[in-house]
């Protein structure tokens, strides 16, 4: 990377889960049009499709899971499917980014992936970004008929693929459970390289392997503030061992909620790091803070959030 670092960027993840069934779904779209019209940089949704009754993996770092995590809702909360919501907000959006943080990419066939993010990638103007991992349930893979021994293997295969697809005139690939050839795809992404994927992951060597052949930027996963710094240094150097070049990686940074003592969002607190974080090479920093349903009371909020951002990082 070369030339004047660029501004640190803002990223509101909307949720599309709820622990018990709202009366409508149309505050996803009022949020997404609120942080666009806010000046926000990019949305991100959640991904899954099925859960099975027992989720203590999501706290199992040795299933994919990560220590102490707990998952937003019991296996009968509500999800919305990731892909379907980014098409949705496109329609209701122009400007802001539209990310999955993370789909768990594996779980659905990669040709028809490659299809469905061109088609939203397209429709959105080429606002699409792929934020991709393997999961950590189980019974998920099982119901969608997919070996989950095996989901880190089929994830590189579908990088792969999709990449392909997205850039080739005529497609064709030969892998061990990825085969095509001779088929043509269109339309393509906006971009010539394809829609950008994001690879979610732990500090690993396979992790820096997949954001060197296929990613533009790393979602860290189970690393704590305490351990950001250690673990930024460390991918550096995997990156690097694999030939890449770590200064052209974006990096988010999940952002901690704080509040003061009468309940009000702490952001001097929240963004405390921010600067320095953006020194280290983060580029992104990612907020699950909850935005109030209504559009006008999610702007007002969402615009506080970034000029409170824009001191904090200079």
């Amino acid at each position: 990377m070369t030339g004047e670092r660029a501004a640190p960027q803002l990223t509101l993840g909307i949720r599309n889960y709820a622990a018990t069934p709202p009366e409508s779904w149309r505050h996803v779209l009022d949020q997404a049009r609120a942080a666009e019209d806010a000046g926000l940089d990019r949305v991100f949704v959640s991904d899954h499709v099925v859960f099975g009754s027992d989720l203590s993996a999501y706290g199992d770092p040795s299933s994919g899971g990560r220590a102490g995590g707990r998952q937003p809702t019991g296996p009968d909360g509500d999800w919305l499917e990731s892909l379907t919501v980014l098409a949705s907000l496109a329609a209701v959006t122009s400007r802001i980014r539209l990310a999955t943080n993370v789909l768990v990419a594996p779980l659905r066939p990669p040709v028809l992936l490659a299809k469905v993010a061109a088609t939203i990638d397209a429709l959105s103007g080429g606002r699409l970004e792929l934020g991709v991992g393997i999961g950590w349930q189980e019974a998920e893979y099982r119901a969608l008929g997919v070996d989950f021994a095996r989901r880190g293997r089929l994830l590189d295969e579908l990088l792969a693929a999709c990449h392909e697809l997205w850039t080739s005139p005529v497609a064709a690939f030969e892998g061990g459970h990825v085969r095509f050839a001779d088929v043509h795809m269109m339309p393509k992404p906006v971009r010539a390289a394809g829609v950008p994927v994001w690879i979610g992951g732990s500090v690993r060597p396979v992790v820096a392997r997949r954001i060197v052949r296929h990613g533009v930027g790393w979602i860290p996963w189970g690393v704590t503030a305490e351990e950001f710094a250690g673990a930024l240094a460390e991918m550096r150097r995997l990156v690097e061992a694999e030939g890449g070049d770590f200064g052209g990686v974006q990096v988010a940074y999940p952002l901690a909620n704080a509040f003061t003592s009468r309940g009000r969002v702490d952001y001097p607190a929240m963004f405390a790091g921010a600067a320095a974080l953006a020194e280290q090479g983060v580029t992104d920093f990612r907020t699950l803070l909850r935005v109030p349903r209504r559009y006008d009371e999610a702007r007002s909020m969402l615009d506080e959030m970034v000029r409170e951002f824009a001191d904090a990082v200079g």
